[in-house]
């Protein structure tokens, strides 16, 4: 079994405050499953985080990470938000705190 930091990724620009917690975990687990966002068995999905407007996503399998980070752009697309949101994806380091400067995501 590959270590949990192997298998998860940092999602940046979720959008805050818009729906509840939990529903906003259900739109992003089922976002990072779809094929078509080149997803797969998504283990856990850790929001809220200490960032706003940031979650975490452990897949089952190691290989959808390469898979969903080779993917150009990911919207987050739902009918109960009121439009699309580009969502920065990058690999999960340990020291997330000093990369969390790289997520910043431009409207």
């Amino acid at each position: 079994q590959a270590a949990k930091s192997a298998r998860t990724v940092v999602i940046a620009g979720v959008p805050d405050g818009l729906l509840h917690d939990d529903v906003m975990t259900d739109i992003l687990m089922i976002h990072f499953q779809m094929s078509k966002n080149n997803g797969g068995d998504v283990e856990e999905v850790m929001y809220p985080t200490m960032k706003k407007g940031v979650a975490y996503v452990t897949f089952e399998d190691q290989e959808v990470v390469e898979s969903v980070l080779k993917k150009d752009e990911h919207r987050l697309k739902d009918r109960r938000l009121p439009r699309s949101y580009p969502l920065k994806v990058t690999r999960y380091c340990e020291n997330v705190s000093s990369f969390i400067l790289y997520l910043v995501v431009l409207p």
